[in-house]
């Protein structure tokens, strides 16, 4: 008998929610028909609402693009104290250089520094079509910091041609390099960018290679410098 009247139960309890279910579909179709009714019969709140709409899309898309151009206005303007680079994290570091980059030109500059990057922290092509590769070290203590040796040097010409295809090979610091560092680099074609250099080009206005001796002439004309 229980069994029984709890079938009974759940079946009037599942038509409940049928019934209910349908109230509410008939309901709503009923107001939407009303609704569609209603415009019909005044065509001209479509217009107002397809106005409104256009506008909201106007000033949306005024907005993104004054914002584009206020970003493309700070990255133009980008500078740096050398001295702001010492209490950054390396990581932090590394994406400094590259928008320091990106500020001078060079729309495709990524980092790419991490495990794995087989000695390239930050690539990018400048507007002459020179493809960069940039590895960074970060010291803490900054020219008082240990210098930067021969091995790493050794990593970069080993890789930046060959991996990554580079055409402008640098090792760059906010510290030193070693005596033996500087006569490696100069026998492979090596740049380097010391904390007297870095300073420089982050706290002025031209561009890396303007900066550098002996880069190598572009492979094609510049299309752009903006």
């Amino acid at each position: 008998m229980r069994r029984r009247r709890n079938r009974r139960r759940g079946r009037r309890g599942g038509s409940e929610e049928l019934w209910m279910l349908g109230l509410v579909a008939a309901v709503a179709f009923a107001l939407i028909a009303a609704l569609l009714s209603w415009l019909a019969a005044h065509p001209w709140v479509l217009v107002l609402l397809s106005a409104a709409g256009a506008g909201v899309g106007w000033v949306w898309w005024v907005r993104r693009r004054e914002a584009a151009r206020w970003e493309r206005v700070r990255a133009q303007g980008l500078r740096y104290a050398v001295e702001q680079f010492d209490g950054l994290h390396y990581n932090d570091f590394e994406f400094a250089v590259r928008d320091l980059m990106h500020r001078d030109g060079c729309s495709d500059a990524q980092k790419v520094g991490g495990r794995g990057d087989n000695g390239a922290d930050v690539k990018a092509t400048d507007p002459y079509g020179r493809r960069w590769v940039i590895q960074c070290k970060h010291r803490k203590a900054g020219w008082s910091g240990s210098a930067v040796g021969t091995p790493d040097l050794q990593v970069l010409n080993g890789t930046g041609r060959q991996v990554h295809g580079g055409d402008v090979l640098v090792m760059l610091t906010n510290g030193r390099f070693s005596g033996p560092a500087r006569a490696f680099a100069e026998s492979q074609r090596l740049h380097l960018v010391d904390r007297h250099l870095l300073a420089q080009w982050a706290g002025g206005s031209r561009p890396l290679w303007e900066l550098l001796r002996a880069v190598p002439p572009p492979p094609r004309k510049p299309t752009s410098l903006s």
